[in-house]
């Protein structure tokens, strides 16, 4: 077992998390259950997956956790763009949110392939 918090794609996704909530928390109360929630558990998604996907036995199913967890990233983005043009939150808050989440995924990819590589 590998212990996730030593992880740096685990520590970067743990920080997409908390800005994501952070900023979400000003968002309109009409979007708590839509948007809001959504992005939000997305966020915690990509870290959760990692932290499980950490935990299992093999690479493979590692890897299986890491893929699902780029998904979730994946969704973060398109929702902080939406959130943009809908003008529910700022650009220079979208761009700190969305350079953030760049690096989770970059991270999280590099962290893939090594497992990859390892099997």
């Amino acid at each position: 077992m590998m212990r996730y918090e030593k992880l740096e794609a685990w520590r970067r996704c743990h920080e997409l998390v908390l800005l994501v909530y952070q900023a979400t928390a000003a968002w309109p109360r009409s979007e708590l259950y839509g948007l809001t929630s959504q992005v939000r558990r997305a966020a915690v998604s990509a870290a959760t997956n990692i932290a499980e996907g950490s935990a299992k036995r093999g690479p493979r199913e590692f890897r299986r956790f890491l893929d699902i967890s780029l998904g979730s990233l994946a969704e973060v983005s398109y929702l902080l763009r939406l959130a943009g043009e809908l003008g529910i939150t700022t650009a220079e808050t979208s761009a700190q949110l969305e350079a953030l989440r760049t690096s989770a995924s970059q991270l999280t990819w590099k962290l893939y392939a090594s497992i990859r590589d390892r099997a």
